[in-house]
């Protein structure tokens, strides 16, 4: 099975993506920490990427594409969050799965109003330390999340592969929604 999952910042697509990974034992990749972690080793990709972040802008299309292109081998199950977020990550990542004879089964779009996803980032910031979720960061993140990310949904839409779930609520309810929606046995 392959799996987008899909929402602004702080809907829960990381802590949930664990999970259901986990659970239905595929490879989880996750561009956010695969970022971090450049940006933690001073990679030239960390350094050009952390630019972005700071800033609450999307890192390019063309590199993180390349950087999601070439961990797409191997097996048959991958569970992809933080991927796409611009229409062009979209395509791309549709004809890279389709040149490999893998297509995307699902992608899962998590609603969260945005009063809570602030709420959200700005915990995460001092659990995590992350220098991506201050006031100022969050505040650009959601006005580049609406204008380049939210028409993915659209794209998504079109195709019939998206499902919506709630993402309010404790993290073993979201997951119960996650796992109905893809199809899965929730047995916890």
């Amino acid at each position: 099975m392959r799996i987008v999952l899909f929402g602004p910042p702080g809907a829960g697509k990381g802590t949930q993506g664990v999970r259901l990974a986990e659970k239905l034992n595929i490879t989880h990749l996750a561009t956010g920490d695969m970022l971090r972690a450049e940006v933690g080793a001073g990679s030239e990709l960390g350094k050009l990427a952390k630019q972005y972040m700071d800033r609450g802008d999307l890192v390019p299309d063309e590199v993180i594409i390349n950087m999601i292109k070439s961990r797409l081998g191997g097996g048959d199950g991958m569970l992809i969050d933080g991927f796409p977020r611009t229409l062009g990550q979209a395509e791309a990542l549709d004809a890279a799965l389709q040149e490999a004879n893998k297509p995307l089964d699902k992608c899962v779009y998590f609603k969260v109003d945005q009063d809570e996803l602030v709420k959200r980032l700005i915990n995460r910031a001092s659990e995590q330390g992350r220098s991506d979720d201050t006031p100022e960061t969050i505040s650009r993140r959601m006005d580049v999340y609406q204008q380049q990310t939210a028409p993915v949904l659209d794209y998504y839409r079109s195709s019939g592969r998206i499902v919506e779930i709630d993402g309010l609520g404790t993290p073993d309810e979201v997951f119960n929604r996650l796992i109905l929606a893809v199809g899965g046995e929730n047995k916890n």
